[in-house]
């Protein structure tokens, strides 16, 4: 992974960067904010549910499984610890405590809870947890099948919550270990060699699945709404809290997680192989993850957005979102977020040896 993101690659600063994987990232990360800019109107207007349904069926499983996709799967040494304190721990400490500040002088009560994610950093907490569990699940003989197993059989038990957004972790693990295996099998490879003439074939397919997923939504969107299918879409309740207290509920998470998995590859056929205008502002998602919802804030918390809208104002939302996320990808805020995004944080880190001074290592037969 370079260090522009936690969300980005795991390779090294020297091996070529694909095109495709930056691309992905910049185009499923530009989704998220779409899906929470339009979250306001989703109460009073069909077309804007129809489409915040259809966002949110694959495009968090999408971003969870490009994480596990550059995700290695040996124990952590200790580069990689540092990684994890510098990508992961250290920016969710910062921006949650930004967070409760910006709360309180709102009004707010001073209250900080590092137990409790704010708004989208439950994100940069799931992702520590699925790197600390990988090296465990691969040591299994069917590490995706587990993780499946795993995010329905926590759907059952209420008491696993929001704390430490263990509830959400546990629910998104397969598309995270779906990344990964994604290349164990070595998918990208076979796809980025494949001729032209057979790509369209597989993209119109694509194209195909998700016209067919986006009418079924539209023209059964009343019972969407009825069945409460957006609570399954977002993996972090138990299916009790929101009244599926059948057995057969896990089945319904079933078949949502393997529509995503199949979503997700269709989503991927439909990104771009080369490089394109996009390429570049895709190795800064951490940045338009962590900083679009300081932009979105104010027009999900002043009441702007509620009760009945004209018409204008989705597109115009899809529109802000996207300029949103190409605004937060420029050089500039990158420039000036580094220290928040980023932190290097040199002067907490001390010299590490693996082996204290003068400790003599003895041959393996001669250990006691």
């Amino acid at each position: 992974m370079v260090s522009m993101s936690a969300l980005d690659t795991t390779t090294s600063p020297q091996k070529r960067r694909v095109p495709l994987w930056d691309n992905a990232r910049w185009v499923a990360v530009t989704l998220v904010l779409i899906g929470h800019a339009i979250l306001k109107l989703i109460g009073e207007s069909d077309v804007a549910y129809t489409l915040y349904l259809f966002i949110y069926a694959f495009h968090v499983p999408v971003f969870v499984a490009v994480s596990g996709y550059f995700t290695k799967s040996e124990p952590p040494d200790a580069r990689q610890l540092h990684r994890l304190l510098t990508d992961i721990i250290f920016p969710y400490v910062i921006f949650e405590t930004i967070w409760t500040v910006l709360r309180w002088i709102l009004g707010g009560k001073f209250v900080l809870d590092y137990s409790t994610a704010s708004w989208t950093l439950w994100f940069l907490l799931a992702l520590l947890l699925w790197r600390i569990a990988l090296p465990y699940l691969v040591l299994l003989r069917y590490p995706l099948i587990i993780s499946i197993i795993i995010s329905i059989g926590a759907g059952y038990l209420p008491n696993i919550d929001g704390t430490f957004t263990l509830s959400r972790a546990l629910g998104l693990l397969p598309f995270f270990v779906f990344g990964w295996k994604m290349r164990q099998w070595q998918l990208t490879d076979t796809w980025l060699e494949l001729r032209d003439g057979l790509i369209w074939r597989w993209r119109a397919g694509a194209i195909g699945l998700f016209a067919l997923l986006y009418l079924l939504i539209g023209l059964n969107i009343e019972t969407l709404r009825t069945l409460q299918v957006r609570r399954f879409l977002l993996y972090d309740e138990a299916y009790a809290i929101f009244g599926y207290s059948e057995f057969w509920a896990g089945g319904i998470r079933l078949a949502v997680m393997l529509l995503a998995c199949a979503l997700i590859v269709a989503f991927l056929m439909l990104i771009p192989r080369r490089t394109t205008w996009v390429t570049n502002l895709g190795t800064a998602t951490m940045y338009i993850y962590l900083l679009h919802t300081f932009v979105l804030y104010p027009l999900r918390e002043t009441g702007v957005l509620d009760g009945p809208q004209p018409a204008w104002v989705l597109p115009g939302m899809i529109v802000l979102s996207v300029a949103t996320s190409f605004l937060l990808s420029t050089p500039l805020v990158r420039r000036l977020a580094r220290p928040f995004v980023e932190p290097k944080a040199r002067w907490l880190f001390g010299t590490t040896r693996a082996t204290p001074p003068g400790t003599i290592a003895l041959p393996h037969r001669e250990r006691t």
